[in-house]
């Protein structure tokens, strides 16, 4: 039994999946005798747990530790699953923007109890390109990127900075307003309108969607998701079904509103021209399969859950570094002095705002909110000398681009100057990769690019970001929570008026 054991921790064969074990060892012989399928090395997995105990504490950092060991392609044993993990700017690159074999997303036992396998977010095939081709066009019909959607921002910005006046100075929690602010635009892309800040459903419904993002990136999920038969019955899993699916009723009950009053010839908002689209398609004899209720819903929860918690983290974790540097806030806050004075400012104003722009790359840089993202190959594939089998999850390790020690001056530091030349101009750097690359790069970039300059740059106009009373700067906890997203942990500022 020993020898099986050994034999089992050295090939990562698991005695749950015969298939598995078929093809494994296929592999491995044919590695023997051809060079070209020599496979990605990697750490020794144990029994069962493959190489788990090695993600402590911190999985990104983890893995980006034995990237310096094993080298930018390195195999990973997730529990039974073998996975071929991708560290480094240009492997990731290479990988995403010159091969196609990289380009599925690969998908986990709870993804399909969520029914997320519609939409554009998990789907494939040709569901996924016409779903991510239909949302590219009408967010932008509808301003993602132009100036309707910079209205969009600079009005309901306004709407945050009343909010926070109303604080006079206090010490408060910046996550509910934030959160609330940038979950209003993709509604008002969605929709076709934005909600109060008090409205119970819509308050519901981001706690909820926030609260499903830990939840999904949680120890007792992930362990589901590597022995579902055995943990099914854990509650985080139950609470995020539970939870999900209340989100999605409610959902469906704005979109069957949006239904009633639907006119196909002046739409609000994406639900919209998705309803358009689909009495076009019926009424021309085309059944596309495409446009069923199944991808709305789920093309809606993608775009209402990214929209909101990547960008609203983002500016929380930039506060929060002003707040600690306020050397760094200061500077910014000159610039802004010199270059816009009292007016409002706009997204043009970015090009003459260089140093404000850095801080902006900078605080994306560090916050680093997605350290991750799982692939799958699409074909069997030789790969920098690595051959990799169709099917594998490939887990494509963000972190180590935007905290390459090989690219970064001070990578575990905030330095604006990253982002400066000699002459204090902005420069862009390769190794920026917080919306990843390649076909799969973030729909909503260019909207969370506009989101983030324009919200922060407000904030900053009109605030001057502190600790609470009875800390100082070096008191304030950079550190943050795991989960599918990393978001920075519970936290309180002062916003002292500077007009």
């Amino acid at each position: 039994m020993s020898v099986i054991l050994k034999f089992n921790c050295i090939v990562g064969v698991n005695f749950h999946h015969p298939i598995r074990n078929f093809n494994r060892l296929c592999s491995i012989s044919q590695s023997l005798f051809d060079p070209q399928r020599k496979e990605p090395p990697g750490p020794r997995p144990l029994p069962v747990i493959g190489n788990l105990l090695q993600l402590a504490p911190s999985p990104h950092v983890a893995l980006c530790e034995l990237s310096k060991k094993y080298g930018p392609v390195f195999t990973f044993n997730l529990g039974p699953q073998r996975t071929v993990v991708l560290a480094g700017h240009k492997t990731i690159k290479e990988a995403l923007v010159s091969s196609d074999a990289f380009s599925e997303r690969d998908t986990n036992p709870i993804i399909h109890d969520l029914k997320l396998t519609y939409g554009i977010v998990f789907a494939n095939g040709d569901t996924w390109r016409e779903m991510r081709h239909f949302a590219l066009t009408n967010m932008r019909d509808f301003g993602m990127g132009r100036k309707a959607c910079e209205e969009k921002i600079l009005q309901e910005s306004q709407w945050l900075i009343n909010l926070i006046k109303e604080k006079n100075g206090k010490a408060f929690d910046t996550a509910q307003p934030v959160n609330h602010a940038v979950c209003n635009i993709i509604c008002s892309i969605v929709y076709g309108n934005r909600f109060e800040y008090d409205d119970p459903v819509f308050v519901s419904m981001v706690q909820r969607a926030t609260k499903n993002t830990k939840l999904m990136g949680s120890a007792s999920v992930q362990l589901y998701n590597f022995f579902p038969k055995l943990f099914s019955w854990v509650g985080a899993r139950k609470q995020l079904m539970e939870s999900a699916f209340i989100n999605r009723k409610c959902m469906k009950e704005l979109i069957k509103s949006l239904q009633s009053t639907l006119n196909p010839h002046m739409c609000r908002g994406l639900v919209d021209s998705f309803l358009a689209r689909k009495i076009q398609l019926e009424a021309s004899g085309n059944l596309n399969s495409h446009y069923c209720e199944d991808n709305l819903l789920v093309t809606v929860v993608n775009l209402f859950t990214a929209g909101t918690d990547t960008t609203s983290t983002t500016i929380r974790y930039g506060l929060l570094l002003m707040a600690k540097n306020p050397k760094i806030q200061d500077q910014v806050q000159e610039e802004l002095n010199r270059v816009i004075g009292s007016r409002q400012v706009q997204a043009q104003d970015r090009k003459n705002l260089p140093y404000t722009d850095a801080v902006i790359h900078e605080i994306q840089r560090m916050a680093n909110t997605v350290p991750t993202t799982v692939r799958r190959t699409s074909r069997d594939v030789t790969f920098r000398g690595y051959f990799i089998r169709k099917g594998t999850p490939v887990l494509v390790l963000l972190a180590s681009a935007l905290q390459d020690e090989d690219e970064w001056e001070t990578p575990h530091t905030f330095n604006p100057a990253h982002f400066l030349d000699k002459e204090g101009n902005f420069r862009k750097r390769d190794a920026f990769l917080p919306f990843s690359a390649g076909s799969r790069v973030c729909t909503g970039e260019s909207l969370a690019r506009m989101e983030l300059f324009l919200f922060l740059t407000s904030l900053l106009q009109h605030f001057h970001f502190t600790p609470p009373p009875g800390l100082k700067e070096d008191d304030l906890d950079l550190s943050q929570n795991g989960g599918f997203t990393l978001t920075p942990k519970p936290h309180e500022l002062c916003a002292i008026s500077r007009v």
